[in-house]
């Protein structure tokens, strides 16, 4: 035997020959082990590929997946005994369609019955019209394809013949994939031309007799795939896929489920013929085939929609590398794992190369079957998708021929499966119209319209190819001109009118005139009207105008929440100069810094803080004991150099180095941020809107400025309220609060007390959220289901920025998104979402946000290299001094053009493989009846050891076990809450999201402006993770039962109740004998997929009480079976018929 590569290295008959002649020469190839016949002796074994698909029935019995049906129009006189009699001479002359797989001593074999007659039962449609005819026969030829089959006791093809004319017929054929594949289907029906063509004639069979069976072949195949010749190739394979990604992931329009369904649907594409010469011309000019064009073509579409450069696709091979298996029919059909790399920006003829090779590789060692590698590759055992890669391509014969039955015209009827084995399987094939495409999809991750748009692109990406083969990966083109209108122009029209020649303090002193009297702020006991404050800001405008303040000069304030506060910023802005928040509770150093850095000239704060400043050469002026002296001041409003270009604030975030950066904003940004919110809020004039957010929070001067644009009272709130979620309600309700900011961790709380209180701030008509991911909890929805006629804005927004998306919660509150969009562009602002070389991403692909339009800041103080790091030129505008801001935020559009938020790019995490969303798996431990807040992390606490772990604040009233909670949690990690909450994650997300510590804090740290504060949280204690590693032992008889059973199959010594059956090397087979011997141990029907949804003797033995119901009645099973180990198998059928009926009597 030659290698394939062979052919790809001497393309000609005469150089193949020479390379045939020196390989004879030097005794070189593989040697070819004989294919004989061997005696049938009752039963046979599996093939590989046969024992895989035995095992996915077991898996999910009952179910169609793997059903092979076809459906063939036969148009003209028919004759149906001849028909008949030529499918029974198939099956006669095929033992494949005579086999079926019952089990013995735990494992499957093959039993081949003698003879098998098919039936070909004639059901007569042609009494209904010809439109509900054809109705009709694809009802039916859908109900049969969905009828599952028996594999142990078949039989396993089925045939039937739908009359709808007297001319007109639809044969439908299906056959289990466990005996056949597509090869089979060309023999079948090769042979029933020739055998119903002999029997219309009345002639015998004219066929040659089979030298050798599928049986033989399982047979040769396990007696030649073994020693040298198996790990030759295994350790190509191993090689081949060491440190591949566990999951291609694509992005989906729902989270992937605990376990993989199977749902599926189809989506169709045409291209024309220029095209599909063009790929065939490419083709033979960088000598590969037509199948590795399209095939790196996939993964190039696959790369750009992934984001992923290491992908990995299966791809079917026929997998009769032996000519005596040409005719058969039986499952030959291989798997191949293409693993390619496609980083560093390729061009697409350069990617060619890097696919042949892979290809020509993954050929010559095409033997180990699929099933053979993933038992020996050992990936993590998981329900939510199929092993290696969940991606399938592959390319249809082109010279598939019309087929003809002695007469008879035939013709494809096509059936839509319902299924999908696969996330996506795409099928290309070349016909008289062009280039065809096929894309089936699991419907549990994909709508119909995400697949259209993924095949629309790849239509797109083809042409390019064909025009440009030349170009980079990353610019070849993806979007159609409609597309890129809609992402670039029509999504970012925003235009809107707006006072942008004025500065914000000119918006509160244009309501001050209006309205004089309505109170303007609030705090505690004190209130001032709109005259008040703008009389006491003016006053002190003059007077820091006297010390120097005006355009572009920074005043640092350090005030605590209170009336001089909101005093002192709008005193700054009326001055010209713009405000530098600092926050007393902040460090000494980080003060001193935030000082230096923003060159504050003058700092303003009261005399009790004044031990609080750092040291500086600023002028401070106290609002307290300077105030005599400043009320000297005359009142009205001043006028100042100050423009809407001059800075409003610089507000200090943390920098990735741990120094601070101060981000510059100007009026005329935040005029915009205003002008919008009062328009787009639903509450009036006047409304009362509680200042909850720290000054250093940019979401401060959203909640100031916008009050008062539209007349309303700003609440300030104590300091000592912000962090206590109960003193927060009551002040609600107290100030009859009308409108409420609150960052997503502070809402949570509120809700939390609401809930458990029975009370709602009933006042509240407006609630925004800002400053991390919304969560839509159950507490957050019960109180929003009870506040009738409030509505619920999810913001987003960085520091760089104002508030640049928005979207309403609308609709009934139990039908709002567990993870909520976070909109789109408000007025004047540009959003797109763009990949590495700043191409727009299609809609649902994720991209890197960038920000533009009249929301951006002016940069970042003192820090000219981050600016233009940060702050690009805008690549899609004329305008030379535009810019984008690149957020380092990931988020995707969706179809009607709002933004789903992903997470930081930095923080994405990958645990074995796996990325990992965070936010997904807070939400889901947030729904549990026991948490109340919650977070998680990927930790790396030990080098290389990354583990993901969840930290909760569970609720004072609830329980595990129906005790105190504060004294269950309160012990060392109690196991009952971790395999509580473990339990409750894996019913709803994959086994690599379901974290493996849980940790129980009193509160959850948070950050200055009420994030969670994740570097705060603390490393899981070196005694939990003692617990949940060391070994514990059988403490029962049950558990001594399965844990021997589990120990005897596993071949070793000892197994603890908290043992991964996995990671102990169980793998499929094995996986089958301990549930078969769990079934008769405990006299239970379990599922074959319980061992994977509970992969330890302690959830097995759970679900097994579940199916019981009764713990003391396993119990009592186990016993008894362990009373009869010993025993002969007639004693064992007494005692156990005796004891078994005094159990059931219980």
């Amino acid at each position: 035997e030659l290698p394939l590569r062979t052919l790809f290295e001497q393309p000609t008959v005469a150089g193949l020959a020479r390379k045939v002649g020196m390989a004879r020469q030097a005794n070189a190839g593989v040697p070819i082990a004989p294919l004989r016949p061997v005696a049938r002796n009752g039963t046979s074994p599996l093939s590989f590929a046969q024992r895989r698909l035995w095992f996915l029935d077991q898996l999910e019995p009952d179910s169609a997946f793997y059903n092979m049906p076809v459906a063939q129009r036969l148009s003209g006189h028919l004759n149906v005994e001849a028909l008949r009699q030529a499918l029974t001479a198939i099956v006669a002359r095929h033992e494949s369609l005579r086999t079926t797989f019952p089990t013995v001593d735990e494992s499957p074999v093959q039993v081949i019955a003698p003879a098998l007659s098919v039936a070909l039962p004639v059901i007569d449609l042609s009494n209904l019209p010809a439109s509900d005819g054809e109705a009709e026969a694809q009802r039916l030829a859908t109900e049969e394809m969905q009828r599952p089959f028996n594999l142990a006791q078949g039989p396993l093809v089925r045939a039937s013949l739908l009359r709808l004319q007297a001319e007109e017929h639809v044969l439908l054929l299906n056959m289990h994939h466990i005996i056949s594949d597509g090869w089979s289907f060309a023999v079948l029906f090769r042979e029933l031309t020739t055998l119903y063509a002999a029997f219309c004639s009345g002639q015998p069979s004219p066929l040659q007799g089979l030298p050798i069976q599928y049986a033989d072949y399982a047979v040769w195949q396990r007696e030649w795939l073994q020693g040298e010749v198996l790990e030759e190739q295994l350790a190509y394979w191993k090689a081949q896929l060491a440190g591949a990604q566990a999951v291609l992931e694509l992005p989906t329009d729902r989270a992937r489920p605990a376990m993989q369904t199977f749902r599926g649907a189809r989506q169709f594409m045409t291209l024309p013929k220029s095209v599909s010469e063009a790929l065939r011309s490419l083709s033979r000019q960088e000598g590969v085939t037509f199948f590795i064009t399209l095939l790196a073509a996939f993964q190039t579409l696959l790369m750009r929609y992934s984001g992923q450069h290491d992908i990995v696709i299966g791809s079917p091979i026929a997998g009769r590398t032996r000519t005596e298996t040409e005719e058969l029919i039986g499952f030959f059909a291989n798997t191949l794992a293409l693993r390619t790399d496609l980083s560093g920006n390729p061009s697409f003829r350069e990617l060619l190369a890097r696919v042949r090779e892979v290809t020509l590789g993954a050929y010559e060692h095409q033997d180990v079957p699929f099933e053979k590698l993933v038992e020996e590759l050992q990936p993590e055992r998981t329900l939510s998708h199929a092993p290696l890669f969940q991606v399938m391509f592959s390319l249809q014969d082109a010279r598939s021929k019309v087929l003809n039955l002695h007469g008879l015209s035939l013709s494809s009827v096509s059936i839509d499966t319902g299924t999908s084995k696969f996330d996506l399987t795409l099928l290309m094939s070349e016909g008289a119209e062009g280039l065809n495409g096929r894309l089936e999809y699991n419907t549990d991750l994909f709508d119909e319209a995400t697949i259209t748009r993924m095949l629309t692109h790849f239509g797109v990406l083809l042409r390019g190819i064909a025009t440009d083969p030349d170009q980079c990966l990353s610019q070849l083109p993806l979007l159609t001109t409609a597309e890129q209108r809609q992402l670039l122009v029509e999504w970012n029209a925003t235009q809107a009118g707006y006072p942008q020649n004025q500065c914000a303090h000119h918006l509160f002193e244009t309501q001050a005139a209006q309205t004089p009297e309505a109170v303007a702020v609030t705090f505690d006991l004190q209130q001032l009207t709109y005259r008040q404050l703008n009389e006491r800001a003016n006053q002190l405008a003059r007077y820091l105008t006297q010390r120097g303040v005006g355009p572009e000069v920074r005043v640092g304030i350090l005030i605590e929440r209170s009336v001089e506060m909101v005093v002192g910023v709008l005193g700054i802005l009326k001055a010209g100069g713009s405000y530098v928040p600092l926050d007393p509770a902040y460090p000494q150093e980080r003060l001193a810094f935030m000082v230096q850095d923003a060159s504050a000239s003058v700092l303003l704060t009261l005399q009790r803080l004044l031990p609080g400043l750092p040291n500086s050469d600023a002028t401070i002026v106290c609002l307290d004991s300077d105030w005599a002296a400043i009320a000297e001041q005359r009142t009205e409003n001043l006028s100042s150099a100050v423009v809407a270009d001059n800075l409003a604030y610089v507000i200090y975030t943390s920098g990735s180095t741990g120094k601070p950066k101060g981000v510059a904003m100007p009026h005329r940004a935040l005029v915009n941020l205003v002008e919008w919110q009062v328009r787009h809020s639903a509450l009036g004039a006047g409304a009362r809107t509680l200042q909850f957010a720290s000054l250093s929070f940019d979401v401060s001067f959203q909640e100031m400025f916008s009050t008062w644009r539209a007349g309303g009272e700003l609440v300030l709130i104590a300091e000592e309220l912000r962090r206590d979620a109960a003193g927060l309600l009551r002040l609600l309700q107290k100030e009859a609060v009308e409108r409420l900011f609150l960052p997503f961790v502070a809402l949570q709380q509120l809700s939390e007390v609401s809930d458990s209180e029975g009370v709602v701030p009933s006042g509240l008509r407006e609630v925004v959220t800002a400053g991390e991911q919304l969560q839509v909890t159950r507490q957050l929805a019960s109180m929003f289901g009870k506040l009738r006629g409030c509505t619920l804005d999810n913001h987003y927004g960085p520091s760089e920025s104002h508030v640049v998306t928005a979207y309403r919660l609308r609709g009934e509150v139990g039908e709002w998104a567990m993870l909520p969009p976070i909109g789109r562009p408000i007025a004047n602002t540009e959003i797109y979402i763009l990949d590495a070389q700043l191409q727009p991403v299609p809609v649902g692909v994720a991209g890197e946000l960038y920000l533009g339009g009249a929301c951006l800041a002016r940069g970042y103080l003192n820090r000219a290299e981050l600016t233009s790091e940060r702050f690009i030129r805008h690549p899609f505008s004329d305008n030379a001094s535009a810019r984008l801001y690149r957020t380092g935020d990931l988020a995707r559009y969706v179809a009607d053009g709002n933004v789903e938020f992903l997470g930081r790019k930095d923080e994405q995490v990958k645990l074995r493989g796996y990325r990992i969303e965070l936010g997904e798996i807070e939400a889901v431990l947030s729904e549990h009846r026991l948490v109340r807040e919650a977070a998680a992390v990927v930790r790396e606490d030990v080098a290389g050891d990354k583990r993901l772990v969840a930290y909760v604040v569970v609720h004072a009233d609830e329980s595990v076990t129906g005790g105190d909670l504060r004294d269950e949690v309160s012990s060392e990690w109690s196991v009952e809450l971790s395999s509580e909450l473990r339990r409750h994650m894996k019913e709803k997300l994959p086994e690599y999201m379901v974290p493996s510590s849980f940790m129980v804090l009193e509160e959850l740290p948070l950050t200055p402006s009420g994030k969670v504060d994740r570097r705060a949280l603390p490393a899981p204690e070196e005694g939990r993770r003692e617990i949940e590693e060391q070994y514990v032992g059988p403490r029962n008889v049950v558990e001594e039962v399965v844990a021997g059973i589990w120990a005897e199959v596993l071949k070793v010594e000892q197994v603890g109740i908290y043992d991964n059956f996995f990671e102990l090397g169980g793998h499929s087979l094995l996986a089958t004998q301990v549930i078969s011997r769990v079934r008769k141990s405990l006299q239970v029907e379990l599922p074959l997929r319980t061992l994977f949804e509970q992969p330890t003797v302690a959830g097995l033995i759970k679900e097994v009480v579940r199916i019981w119901g009764d713990p003391d009645v396993v119990e009592d099973i186990a016993r008894i079976f362990k009373e009869l180990e010993h025993l002969s198998e007639d004693e064992v059928k007494l005692m156990l018929s005796e004891q078994m009926q005094q159990v059931e009597h219980r």
